[in-house]
């Protein structure tokens, strides 16, 4: 399986993205985790991201996608791979595209998990109150739901109109919600 999860900040994407990649064994490639590893790591794309990190900048799409592209050539994506985080712009999912069409694949869903927003705010304000995160504001929260409404629902469009969006319903406990998922996804390999 080849797979995309996609959601606003606090629709529980990392928690559920590493339950979904284990569930058809194959890796989860969070584009934070890259990063970090590729810094950490000391490796040329790394020293490369690290420079724009430190500066406060974004980390420009082709250090991006050239780490997506290293990350997925490994071994252990071979059979297949969920992405979390990337692609974020529509450069990118041409990018992506060309990656796939390289290593004669496509992509077998994008998984889109759909939450309330009211309930989302709540959800990210209780997490910054446990966490200790004072720069996690209902006013940045709020608008943090704004540039993803803004900057991913573009993407979304394009992979529905590919026929591949499975949404599912991202509200309730983590273990519902898996069940969800599981039952969309694995109706795709039927």
């Amino acid at each position: 399986m080849r797979l995309l999860i996609m959601g606003p900040p606090g629709a529980g994407k990392g928690t559920q993205a590493k339950a979904v990649a284990d569930h058809f064994s194959v890796p989860a490639v969070s584009t934070g985790d890259i990063f970090r590893a590729n810094v950490s790591g000391g490796t040329p794309l790394g020293v490369e991201a690290k420079r724009y990190m430190d500066a406060g900048e974004y980390v420009p799409d082709e250090v991006t996608n050239n780490m997506v592209r290293s990350r997925i050539a490994e071994p252990d994506a071979a059979g297949g791979f969920l992405l979390d985080g990337y692609p974020r712009t529509l450069a990118q999912v041409a990018e992506l595209d060309g990656m796939l069409k390289a290593g004669e694949h496509d992509l077998d869903a994008v998984l889109v998990l759909t939450v309330d927003q009211e309930a989302v705010v709540a959800r990210l304000l209780k997490r910054a109150e446990i966490e200790g995160r004072a720069d996690d504001t209902e006013d940045v929260i709020r608008r943090r739901l704004e540039v993803y409404a803004e900057e991913t629902e573009p993407l979304i469009a394009v992979y529905d109109e590919r026929g591949i969006v499975v949404r599912v319903d991202g509200m309730g406990e983590i273990d519902e919600v898996q069940q969800r998922i599981f039952a969309a996804l694995d109706d795709l390999q039927d």
